[in-house]
């Protein structure tokens, strides 16, 4: 009896222990999976955390900021008597990033070309300015940007319909300036005011007018001979799309050599141009007429600082053009007549006749066409030149 029941005592505490440790293997196993369960849910709610900590609300003036730009590439030729041309030519790019900050309006706009030679790098900073803009009346702008001087300068290559701006807008109104300046864009450091005033019943402007005060040495450059060079204009818009007016441009240019003494000195700009345009409705027809007073450089553009007396101190030049649409917002057809008189005399001009056709196959692609005959009447001669322009924005 007592062996019996020794081994059903073993017996019993056998089960007891078999089932005390599947219940703890039970237990655990549940423990477990409320473990699992709850760091499953603490890594959701971390996710869910870190996502919220990384949306971030961006101040206005990061959301006002719009970046843009446009290549242009170019087919040239020309058949000058012993010297004829044709070549592709990669002629700009530009990249551009506009913003405003409360009541100012900013830019900064890089350029690339393939133009070399002294002064002249292939990229460079061509604008970066600040306005206030709260007064259409009167806005203030600082920095570098173009100069208040011509209809034309102001105009984007990209728009301005041309293979290149007029004769005598590159040559008096800082591009390749006579000055020898080197090639600025029309463009310089300083101040400027401008305001439109006077509305009429509709609220549309009559009379515009600017006035600025700058270095007088072209972009990237400090003032060489601490004398500013004042530029300014006054147009009247009577009725929608039409504006008459006038410019004036007084300053100097520092650091010119003399080649007759060998010192250096300053060489006075005294400028003024006279400018009428219609644009409308994609009908654009503009003509301008200036003229300058003043000693020109060796050559033009490049950064040249010695003085040519040969060339006489004064110069002269205008234009004409229409350009209008043949099939709206597709086709439009062209021509210009210019000269452009670096000595202000008739035996030095140089006349061109231009006929051409621009065509869009998108808003932001175009192709430009145009063929030109050239007179030199220096060289009594007469030749043909062909230019086509892809141009692209984006």
């Amino acid at each position: 009896m007592t062996m019996k029941r020794l081994t059903m005592a073993a017996a019993m505490l056998s089960l007891t222990i078999g089932t005390t440790s599947a219940e703890s293997e039970v237990t655990t196993g549940k423990s477990t999976e409320t473990t699992t369960v709850y760091e499953t849910y603490s890594e959701t709610s971390e996710v869910q955390a870190t996502s919220e900590k990384k949306t971030i609300e961006l101040p206005q003036w990061v959301k006002n900021i719009k970046f843009s730009g446009y290549g242009m590439l170019q087919y040239q030729g020309e058949d000058t008597e012993g010297n004829h041309s044709n070549s592709f030519n990669l002629r700009l790019l530009r990249l551009m990033l506009d913003g405003k900050i409360a009541d100012f309006d900013w830019r900064i706009q890089i350029q690339g070309t393939n133009a070399t030679g002294p002064g002249q790098p292939t990229v460079q900073l061509i604008d970066l300015y600040a306005e206030w803009a709260r007064h259409k009346e009167a806005k203030i702008r600082v920095g570098q940007f173009k100069r208040a001087f011509t209809f034309e300068n102001p105009t984007n290559p990209i728009t301005q319909g041309w293979y290149a701006y007029a004769m005598v807008i590159n040559n008096l109104s800082a591009f390749g300036d006579r000055t020898g300046e080197k090639s600025s864009g029309g463009r310089d450091i300083g101040i400027q005011l401008q305001g439109d005033v006077l509305p009429n019943s509709s609220g549309r402007a009559l009379l515009h007018y600017q006035v600025g005060v700058y270095n007088g040495e072209g972009i990237n450059e400090k003032d060489k001979d601490n004398r500013k060079d004042i530029i300014g204009g006054l147009w009247v818009m009577p009725v929608k799309g039409l504006r008459i007016g006038a410019f004036g441009w007084t300053g100097s240019r520092g650091n010119m050599k003399n080649p007759e003494t060998g010192e250096t000195c300053s060489m006075d700009k005294n400028r003024y141009a006279l400018s009428a345009e219609y644009d409308k409705d994609e009908y654009t027809f503009r003509a301008e007429y200036i003229h300058s007073q003043g000693w020109g450089a060796a050559a033009a553009g490049n950064n040249t600082r010695e003085i040519d007396f040969s060339k006489g101190d004064k110069a002269d030049g205008w234009y004409a053009f229409g350009i209008v649409p043949l099939i709206k917002s597709k086709l439009h057809a062209k021509a210009r007549y210019q000269t452009y008189r670096p000595s202000k005399e008739w035996g030095t001009s140089k006349t061109m006749y231009e006929i051409g056709l621009n065509y869009y196959f998108t808003p932001r692609l175009q192709l430009n066409a145009e063929y030109a005959l050239v007179n030199e009447r220096a060289a009594h001669k007469n030749h043909n030149f062909v230019d086509v322009q892809l141009d692209f924005r984006f």
